[in-house]
């Protein structure tokens, strides 16, 4: 399965999760009147909203560069993904804060309320939950595996925006069941909402906290992330490696898309050609590099007699 195939299908699983467990906790809120179940129906829905824009994300930026954008789309995976975590942090963490606080203030008790169904809901949510992390985690450890990085590390650093959003969610989705539970068990043992009405509150907080990392990520990589020192070290050996190159002075990756990158280099050429034959080679080098999967585009240009020692900037 191709790199953005497999984020789609990421994207689908976490979708279906997220559907049905929404449907299933808003029924489980109104029968049992759980603050804390009903924040994370809001969660579920506000996930399955998210999912649509990341599925819009990936259709977005994947379309082929044209005259009027010869550098592609790429740049809209971080504009969806950035509508999606504004929601997450206005649908999910607002409404499960303004619940909980409505709930202490009121101070009701809620005898007599169901919550054998709330504990069956959340226990196959999550299930379902698991399912579409382990999804995400499966696609992003072998990404970390290639470029030799640590699963959480990677999370944060792919430029993917899709991939990392269900994988934050999902985490978040999984700790957010685990304190339901425990606000709703706590509510039924010693009678006293303000247990549940504080699990609703929690788990608004720890969706703020997701959906405030998810923006900032998004932010970054709209405003020009550059690669990584890593790449940018392979970039220089790469470039180095061409027969024409004698030598690399500046170099310079900014990512354009998720696993997009744009190179600017400042190379010395072997020989003394006339400048005309210096513009060809030029052009033949860089759509060599350009034979690459993850660089869109790569821009050499000579540089200057002066710029001995510049290559680190």
């Amino acid at each position: 399965m191709k790199a953005g195939g497999e984020s789609i299908f990421t994207v689908l699983v976490a979708f279906g999760a997220n559907f049905a467990i929404a449907i299933a906790k808003s029924v489980a809120a109104a029968m049992s009147g759980s603050a804390s179940m009903l924040a994370e129906a809001a969660h579920s829905w506000a996930d399955a909203g998210n999912e649509i824009f990341l599925l819009i994300a990936n259709r977005r930026s994947s379309r082929p560069a044209d005259p009027g954008r010869p550098l592609g789309y790429g740049r809209e995976a971080y504009v969806w993904s950035l509508l999606a975590a504004i929601g997450l942090f206005v649908v999910g963490a607002s409404v499960s804060i303004w619940h909980g606080i409505s709930e202490l203030i009121s101070g009701e008790q809620g005898e007599g309320r169901d919550y054998l169904i709330a504990y069956v809901v959340l226990a196959i949510s999550f299930v379902l939950e698991g399912i579409s992390f382990l999804q995400a985690v499966r696609q992003l450890r072998a990404e970390a595996h290639q470029f030799e990085r640590d699963l959480l590390t990677h999370a944060l650093q792919t430029s993917d925006p899709t991939v990392r959003a269900v994988f934050a969610e999902d985490a978040a989705a999984l700790v957010g069941i685990v304190i339901a539970v425990a606000g709703v068990a706590m509510h039924e043992l010693t009678g006293v909402a303000a247990w549940d009405a504080v699990g609703s509150i929690l788990v608004g907080l720890l969706l703020g906290v997701v959906a405030v990392l998810l923006i900032d990520r998004n932010r970054r990589f709209l405003t020009g992330e550059p690669g990584s020192a890593e790449l940018r070290e392979a970039a220089i050996a790469r470039v180095q490696q061409l027969p024409d190159v004698a030598e690399v002075r500046y170099l310079r990756l900014e990512f354009i898309g998720p696993k997009q990158l744009f190179l600017v280099a400042s190379v010395d050429l072997t020989g003394d050609d006339a400048e005309s034959s210096v513009a060809r080679r030029l052009r033949r080098l860089e759509r060599e590099l350009e034979t690459d999967p993850y660089l869109v585009d790569a821009l050499l240009t000579v540089s200057e007699p002066d710029d001995a020692g510049s290559q680190q900037r």
